[in-house]
């Protein structure tokens, strides 16, 4: 790994995203006084305005330079966490979710294009890969901690916690600055909103947002539907989470390996979609089966999904890699991150409202997007054109 500086960037930050992840929503609805739907709508209308902007977050990463604007996403996110133990309005906490939304997605799309400056090609998508497994490791030792003062409970125990977020995500800012310094684009290079007349572009990037539903498959339709509709023990949310933190810790950089290139990362999202219409397809069957052979098909569906995931991770970061013009490598992030987060959006509505309603065939339906999905991906990117040759892609 030639940069070591990018794995300590990521266990740091997301020790203080388990750790904020687990204190948040219930500081300020037990503590600050908010009602629980006041500040789900409140998340989901400031996760919709950043997610719109996350192409204009990338063209700021590439006129400003990624790596000052990475820095700049890690005060912002400093910042607002800090305010956090400040709310005590719906006002106060929709300006601190808004600029918690905005400083999220301007760290991912920054990040991508600071990995594309500083690590050459031909490594790109093992160190984004081994970024993710660190990641992974660092956000379960985050929520462990979060553990600790859910478990003392008092409202001073919330706030030293989310101060304690606050302090890591700024250290992690001031570690960016061991990283090489990423030169701004020229003004002629980086037309704002270039990405969206890249139309495979923006085709994969909706068909990658469909796929990106396994995020939430995975944190709201499981829970759900283990709880509700089958005879599991609840216990086996956790256990799918955990099964889901390990494969990815120990199959992440097996399974990115070949996806360097579009026709790897086609494959592989060919592959993603199939994988979480298979996992849909077996929950569908866990409505009526013994609690022994629940159990076990949840693990079997829980393996399906969390391949899929890999993949379908590997398949968008290779192609927003690719088709990416020199000076555009931040709005083509944005954009990636964009897709992604419409996602993120749409699976709650498409899990609660149609898809866990209608009981196994709601998970019939959900497969056949994800099949979809992954299917018509390789269609797309035959007619897509590399930015820059893909021998170079692989191996420069």
């Amino acid at each position: 790994m030639r940069h070591p500086t990018l794995l300590l960037i990521a266990v740091i930050s997301r020790i203080g995203s388990g750790l904020a992840a687990s204190l948040t929503v219930l500081y300020v609805t037990q503590f600050a006084g908010l009602h629980l739907r006041t500040v789900g709508i409140t998340l989901t209308i400031a996760t919709a305005i950043a997610v719109s902007a996350s192409i204009w977050i990338g063209h700021l990463s590439d006129r400003l330079g990624a790596r000052d604007m990475y820095i700049g996403m890690f005060a912002l996110q400093a910042i607002a966490t800090g305010a956090l133990v400040q709310v005590r309005s719906v006002p106060a906490y929709a300006i601190v979710v808004l600029a918690l939304a905005v400083a999220d997605l301007g760290a991912r799309s920054s990040q991508g294009a600071v990995i594309h400056a500083v690590v050459p090609s031909a490594d790109r998508l093992a160190v984004r890969a081994t970024v993710r497994v660190a990641a992974n490791l660092g956000f379960a030792v985050g929520a462990a901690l979060g553990g600790l003062v859910l478990t003392v409970g008092t409202p001073q125990a919330f706030r030293t916690g989310l101060l304690t977020t606050a302090a890591l995500i700024f250290c992690t800012g001031l570690l960016i600055f061991r990283l090489p310094r990423v030169p701004a684009a020229t003004s002629g290079a980086s037309a704002s909103w270039a990405v969206l007349r890249d139309r495979p572009f923006v085709l994969f990037m909706g068909l990658n947002g469909v796929l990106n539903i396994h995020n939430t498959m995975l944190t709201v339709a499981l829970p759900l539907w283990i709880a509700t509709r089958t005879n599991a023990p609840h216990w086996m949310v956790s256990v799918i989470l955990v099964v889901n933190a390990a494969t990815v810790v120990l199959c992440q950089l097996r399974l990115t390996r070949g996806t360097d290139a579009l026709p790897g990362a086609a494959r592989a999202a060919r592959r993603s979609g199939l994988l979480l219409a298979l996992s849909c397809l077996i929950l569908a069957t866990t409505s009526a089966t013994s609690t022994p052979v629940t159990i076990t098909l949840l693990i079997l569906a829980a393996l399906a999904h969390v391949t899929g995931e890999i993949l379908e991770s590997a398949s968008g970061w290779s192609t927003s890699y690719a088709l990416a013009p020199p000076g555009l490598i931040g709005q083509y992030q944005g954009a990636h991150a964009m897709g992604r987060g419409t996602g993120n959006l749409l699976g709650p509505t498409l899990f609660t409202a149609i898809a866990l309603p209608l009981g196994p065939t709601g998970w019939l339906l959900t497969a056949t997007l994800f099949t979809a999905a992954g299917l018509l991906t390789p269609v797309i990117l035959r007619r897509a054109q590399p930015a820059v040759p893909e021998h170079e892609t692989a191996t420069s």
